[in-house]
């Protein structure tokens, strides 16, 4: 059993204790008497009103059982199975419609669509990862799986043919979404440059070429002769063109093109329940220790990768030329959800009446908590522009 503090009706493991009091609560400026006071209510009121529901739903799923083992062998009547579910109150009846109304969500929530992720928060580098992912290199996604064809297994070092798989496809890819006017392709652009705030690609025989659409062009990096980085915008999402001819790559490159980098996982789930075993009261530490990182924007971990020493940190926010001359900043990382436990398990993290409580109650608690870190503008790193925080809640299945 671990060392708890009593403080009223609950009883809080020393070490969730210590974690909050000193670590938490200090830079949001909150009183440990007041906070944990606030969480004794709250589980004086929720945690039987949670257990009455968990009651519930035993007796529910004991007639149900009963309904089947009744019928063992028989035909299911899938009219009679539904009725039964709404005798007993499983199914409830259709509502009328509705509409929820809802402020200051991020437009990755909202309107943006894009890819997301789901990643074990008590692993410090996979939720870097995860938090980092916002961004990612498209040849590096293409040479380095199955994309295009599986790796020859044979090969030693960079493979030539493979990477020019890549790279071709990288322009097609350019072609799709942001292509040239006039019929000009990216693949035989040897220089790009902004003129009078608008992307010029000079293409072979000193021909010039501009955007289908001009809207495309979004900002870039260095100098408007010579960018180091062009950015493009395509449904909303954007695309980096890096250019580098002291590259490996970008060096065998018509245009000086070392990469091209796009906006991937627009957001991340930060998984306190599946894919974590965050049981006792120092697992839900290690796990709210974490999230109070990614929500402070200190977040760190070392490991070694390839004989080396490697530190992993959360990646600073992008900032460009525009190409009104203005700077624009886009958001370096993935829109980070936190997935709290169900409301099924209880945690003797803290103890209600001598009992555990249940672990979804403090998962909010202590989620909403450290994410004020973000909401209150505390952060080194904003998470939430719109001043939210978004909790995945699962186990909502049923009326």
């Amino acid at each position: 059993m671990p060392e708890r503090v009593r403080l009223g009706r609950i009883e809080v493991a020393a070490v969730l204790r210590q974690f909050v009091d000193e670590d938490v609560l200090p830079g949001l400026g909150l009183n440990p008497k007041a906070f944990w006071a606030g969480v004794e209510k709250l589980l004086a009121d929720l945690a039987p009103r949670n257990r009455e529901l968990l009651d519930r739903r035993d007796a529910l799923q004991a007639q149900i059982d009963q309904w089947h083992i009744e019928r063992r062998g028989r035909l299911f009547d899938a009219a009679e199975y539904k009725a039964f579910l709404a005798q007993i109150g499983y199914l409830a009846p259709q509502g009328e419609a509705f509409a929820v109304g809802v402020e200051n969500v991020d437009p990755e929530i909202s309107t943006q669509a894009g890819p997301q992720l789901v990643v074990p928060i008590a692993n410090a580098r996979y939720a870097l990862n995860a938090a980092n992912a916002r961004w990612g290199s498209l040849y590096d996604a293409l040479y380095g799986t199955d994309a295009l064809a599986p790796p020859d297994p044979a090969a030693r070092g960079y493979d030539p043919a493979r990477g020019a798989k890549a790279i071709a496809w990288g322009r097609d890819f350019l072609d799709r979404i942001v292509p040239l006017d006039g019929g000009a392709s990216h693949k035989d652009v040897t220089l790009y440059s902004i003129v009078g705030g608008v992307l010029r690609a000079t293409l072979a025989g000193d021909r010039a070429a501009g955007l289908a659409d001009p809207k495309a062009f979004a900002g870039f990096k260095g100098e408007a002769s010579l960018p180091t980085v062009v950015l493009l915008v395509h449904h909303g999402l954007h695309v980096e063109i890096h250019v580098d001819r002291g590259h490996v790559i970008g060096a065998t490159d018509p245009a000086g093109v070392s990469d091209i980098v796009l906006e991937s996982a627009l957001t991340a789930i930060q998984d306190c329940e599946d894919s974590v075993a965050a049981v006792d009261a120092e697992d839900k530490v290690a796990v709210y220790r974490n999230w109070l990182g990614l929500m402070k924007g200190d977040l760190e971990a070392r490991f070694d990768k390839s004989g080396k020493s490697v530190m992993r940190r959360m990646a600073p926010d992008r900032v460009y030329m525009a190409p009104d001359g203005g700077s624009l900043t886009l958001h370096g990382r993935a829109l980070l959800l936190v997935r709290n436990v169900g409301h099924l398990m209880t945690s003797d993290a803290v103890l209600i009446d001598g009992e555990e409580a249940p672990e979804g109650l403090l998962d909010a608690v202590f989620s909403v908590l450290i994410a004020l870190y973000d909401l209150k503008g505390l952060a080194a790193l904003r998470n939430s522009r719109a001043g939210s925080v978004y909790i995945v809640k699962p186990k909502m299945h049923g009326p």
